[in-house]
């Protein structure tokens, strides 16, 4: 059974630090791309930052731009979302996906991706 487990969120104050990661188990994830997406009450679930299957390419909205830092861990089958610079804007839930072979911008859509975690929740307090 294919899961993909986040773990790291919490409570934190504004200008705080923090690294979200994402283990996946089942089967290995090294040919699928990898998001990381946020949802809370005044947001639908959107995309925050991606990386592609192969690693070579990546991508960050514009509010975490700067900030956030997507990486991955073939060996670990664990993808990772360093967080910096926290802000309140940035509280929600933290969702990992995946989609297989997912690469360009376009592939990375709620819609779109092939399995899902249940969510690690960020807290950011001012």
């Amino acid at each position: 059974q294919v899961q993909l487990v986040e773990s790291g969120g919490g409570l934190v104050q504004a200008g705080a630090s923090l690294r979200l990661s994402c283990a996946a188990s089942g089967r290995t994830f090294d040919n699928y791309g990898m998001g990381w997406f946020l949802q809370n009450p005044v947001k639908e679930r959107e995309v925050v930052a991606t990386i592609s299957w192969s690693g070579a390419s990546t991508y960050y909205s514009d509010s975490v731009k700067g900030r956030f830092t997507i990486s991955r861990d073939i060996v670990k089958n664990t993808v990772y979302l360093q967080m910096a610079s926290l802000q309140p804007e940035d509280t929600a839930v933290y969702y990992c996906a995946a989609r297989k072979y997912g690469s360009v911008g376009g592939d990375f859509t709620v819609g779109g991706m092939h399995y899902w975690g249940k969510g690690t929740l960020v807290t950011v307090s001012s």
